[in-house]
């Protein structure tokens, strides 16, 4: 069974407060949903477009369902704190193994 990979790209971030506080409350919930992050922080280099703002790539077991945090409540207080914080782009994406 092919892993699944949360990709969260970030286009800009308009409350790097609000960003805090939601990391501070999301990641433990994703790691608890069995979340391996990968990725976590802005980019080294950036080519074509040039944003090198945050990037966060999180490995999951399966791509059979949508990863656990999305519906756990620990990760929904943590999206009420993101509320607008920053404009992002989530995916979910399965490996090629």
């Amino acid at each position: 069974m092919a892993k699944a990979y949360w990709v969260a790209t970030y286009f800009s971030i308009s409350n790097p407060d609000a960003m805090a506080e939601y990391a501070k409350l999301a990641g433990p919930a994703i790691a608890a949903a069995g979340g391996k992050f990968l990725v976590r922080g802005t980019a080294a280099k950036a080519y074509e477009k040039g944003l090198k703002q945050r990037v966060v790539i999180i490995e999951f077991d399966s791509v059979e369902k949508p990863p656990p945090p999305m519906t756990a409540p620990a990760y929904q207080a943590a999206l009420k704190v993101f509320g607008s914080a920053a404009e992002r782009d989530l995916r979910i994406i399965e490996g090629l193994a």
